[in-house]
């Protein structure tokens, strides 16, 4: 059985997030990044590692007092489906907590997995338009087929 630690992302992660978020961003499964990106939000990321390596991101980006997204979430592919993907997801959530946020949104490709953890579909028009400041600059902005999807936080862990 793998050994999981879950903890905030220090700068020296940062090339590792780089390297596994654009991993599957070169397979179509989400954006790219550059290393000046993760530089600039490593406080808002949390890593997985196992005994010897870093092998999963996510990172929670706070939009506005009650509005944050889970974004960036990326396991290293031989390590998917074995519970890391799910451990992030649930530290986010847990962060996002911590900082008062009752509202997580996140734009995917992975309805089915964010489902698991009480996300559900919304018309990505009814998210904000400061969420809309991130999409400006995207490659997509004009032809987005990202699912978006919102959690509400209860006060206290499910």
């Amino acid at each position: 059985m793998l050994s999981m630690n879950v903890r905030h992302a220090t700068v020296a992660d940062a090339e590792d997030i780089c390297d596994v978020v654009n991993y599957h961003a070169e397979r179509g499964k989400m954006l790219h990044v550059s290393l000046e990106s993760v530089y600039g939000a490593i406080r808002a990321f949390h890593v997985a590692r196992d005994d010897e390596r870093l092998v999963g991101c996510v990172a929670v980006d706070v939009f506005w007092a009650d509005l944050a997204e889970i974004r960036s979430l990326a396991v290293v592919e031989d390590y998917t489906g074995k519970g890391f993907g799910g451990t992030l997801v649930q530290s986010a959530i847990d962060d996002a907590r911590e900082l008062g946020i009752r509202r997580l949104f996140t734009l995917t490709y992975e309805k089915d997995f964010f489902e698991r953890y009480g996300f559900t579909v919304v018309d990505r028009q009814a998210l904000p338009e400061k969420v809309w400041r991130a999409c400006i600059s995207c490659p997509k902005v004009d032809a987005c087929d990202e699912i978006a999807m919102i959690l509400t936080i209860p006060d206290t862990p499910a």
